[in-house]
């Protein structure tokens, strides 16, 4: 037995946050790119390469989030979740690329350190970008907590960070301006880049567990397990397999029921097992397939849970 999710309540909602994502890394392009210009900081042009990928990121997330959205159809059977971990990665490794450019500029600027020009501007643009950040971050994160989309998620997660990097571009310029210490310019253009790397990592990391079908983590599959055998009717279960796809979740697994219950009664059984676990994972589609109780004992090679 299958539910399926009607996703036309969090289609709105997904494209709006990619929107806002695109609107805020195009303006804080701008504002860095003034700002470097004046100051020459490796520090504020690391920002500057961050906002520039974080526009590249929010055009291939609003590109993927409105393929993941459409249907399926006869080519996709299982819908067109997989655009969003696509996504994901493509990211990932555009990231990657401006870390060695960001890295080598900073070793640079290491070993032949140069005085700051204007870093007032710098420090204002950094502020700015901080409050522009953390409005998008908010209104994403309500987002992810509506629709659950790994490419909203990633995104949030690189803004997030942001707010970081900004407050260290505005450390960087403080230290560099008020005690000469030209150095500390390139340090903490090093820092930048490590930091961006570990966020590309990370959406690598989970583009590839949706890509690779990873399983639900274990207290979502344990709390699989609780619902199900909470069914009185239910003698047992097994072959729980999960997987995610951008918003969707795909459960299945066998119950065990009385070998004596009749068909009707069998399929009532599965709807009620059916209701409870997509009661707790609302945005899943779920498959059941029901066994006569004591079925392992024919087949003893299947695993049972």
């Amino acid at each position: 037995m299958i539910v399926h999710l009607d996703q036309a309540q969090f289609a709105p909602l997904m494209k709006r946050a990619a929107w806002a994502s695109v609107f805020v890394a195009s303006v804080l392009i701008v504002a860095k790119g003034v700002a470097w210009h004046a100051s020459g900081s490796v520090a504020l042009l690391g920002s500057l390469v961050d906002s520039t990928l974080d526009l590249t990121a929010s055009l291939i997330n609003l590109l993927a989030v409105t393929t993941a959205l459409a249907p399926p159809d006869e080519d996709h059977r299982f819908g067109h979740g997989k655009a969003e971990p696509l996504a994901g990665l493509f990211q990932s490794m555009v990231i990657m690329g401006s870390v060695v450019f960001l890295a080598w500029r900073s070793i640079v600027r290491l070993i032949d350190p140069q005085p700051l020009e204007q870093t007032d501007i710098g420090i204002m643009v950094s502020v700015f970008a901080i409050i522009m950040t953390i409005g998008l971050v908010v209104y994403q994160s309500h987002v992810v907590s509506k629709t659950k989309s790994v490419a909203i998620s990633a995104d949030s997660l690189h803004y997030k960070g942001d707010l970081f990097l900004n407050m260290a571009v505005i450390a960087a310029l403080l230290i560099t301006s008020n005690f000469d210490l030209l150095w500390v310019d390139g340090a903490f253009g090093l820092l930048i880049a490590a930091y961006v790397a570990y966020s590309a990592w990370e959406i690598m990391r989970q583009s590839i567990d949706m890509l690779m079908d990873k399983e639900f983590d274990d207290e979502e599959r344990d709390k699989i397990i609780e619902l199900v055998m909470g069914n009185p009717d239910v003698k047992g279960m097994h072959d729980l397999k999960t997987r995610r796809s951008g918003l969707h979740g795909f459960i299945q697994f066998h119950v065990e029921l009385d070998p004596d219950m009749n068909l009707r009664q069998a399929h009532a059984v599965a709807d009620e097992v059916e209701a409870t676990v997509g009661e707790h994972f609302p945005h899943s589609e779920i498959l059941i397939h029901t066994d006569p109780f004591g079925l392992e004992m024919i087949h003893p090679h299947e695993e049972v849970h």
